[in-house]
């Protein structure tokens, strides 16, 4: 069972979380401490047994703990805040938990990811999660090339102190104007959300300490205005340069530039 935590704010804690931390054989924690810090906040007692599962020794302990499933224990799985297995722990154990035909399940719970979503003032009928960007430059702005045409808003996680090189990566890559959002310590006391471009978002990282938890929110890319067929001879010409045939280069570059096949190959004729 992945059960969902609280992202902040205590209250948001539901009833069957509550009942499955009293109830629970096993409760796998990933942080100890935050796991006796949050019951005790909540008011309850965890009856079973806590074990330590983090990024650090889920591959040693997963085994152990789908045998206690397979030797009937119930075995309850939180993270930090959110969602196990979302940018935190438990994916290991799902996988291992499938692969052995054992029942999986979640009790829902607050979501920092949606919760940045709705908030951010973007279109939210379609949307995908990033989690952190590579600390790397190189690495950083091999994957945000990756996603140089996506339409869907984006979100991604990232810590305070790398939030402005984030945002000027983000700003070279998708340009200043496009709209974005900075959500830091959500439902918690000193909850903020910086609405704006990338180009404004980045001005307020620089001359703000940023601290806390958060969450950016990207729209995605704007639909591209379809060019004229004469614009895109030089693209295929190019192509047929590099020993593709003249069919298939038209074809290619057509669907690249949305433009209609049969007039862009009647431009390249012409162009000749």
């Amino acid at each position: 069972m992945l059960a969902g935590t609280p992202i902040g704010n205590t209250g948001d804690a539901t009833y069957r979380l509550i009942e499955l931390l009293t109830t629970a054989d096993i409760v796998a924690a990933e942080d100890t401490r935050r796991l006796h810090r949050l019951v005790q906040n909540l008011g309850i007692t965890v009856a079973g047994r806590i074990i330590s599962y983090h990024e650090h020794n889920e591959a040693a302990k997963t085994g152990e703990l789908l045998d206690q499933v397979r030797a009937g224990k119930t075995l309850v799985m939180v993270t930090d805040a959110g969602m196990p297995s979302v940018s935190d722990p438990g994916f290991r154990l799902v996988e291992g938990a499938v692969a052995a035909g054992l029942t999986v399940t979640a009790a829902p719970g607050p979501s920092a990811v949606l919760t940045a979503l709705a908030l951010s003032g973007l279109p939210t009928d379609r949307f995908c999660f990033e989690g952190f960007l590579p600390r790397k430059a190189g690495e950083r702005s091999s994957r945000l090339a990756d996603l140089d045409a996506e339409r869907r808003t984006m979100v991604f996680f990232e810590a305070p102190h790398r939030l402005e090189p984030m945002l000027r990566a983000l700003r070279e890559r998708f340009g200043a104007d496009r709209r974005a959002a900075v959500c830091r310590e959500l439902t918690k006391t000193y909850e903020e959300v910086i609405r704006g471009t990338l180009r404004e978002l980045l001005e307020w990282a620089e001359t703000n300490e940023v601290r806390g938890e958060i969450a950016v929110v990207v729209g995605g890319a704007p639909e591209r205005e379809p060019g004229k067929p004469e614009d895109h001879v030089a693209d295929v010409n190019a192509l047929i340069a590099q020993g593709i045939r003249l069919k298939e280069a038209v074809a290619a570059v057509a669907d690249e530039a949305r433009v209609s096949k049969r007039e862009l190959y009647s431009a390249v004729l012409a162009a000749r």
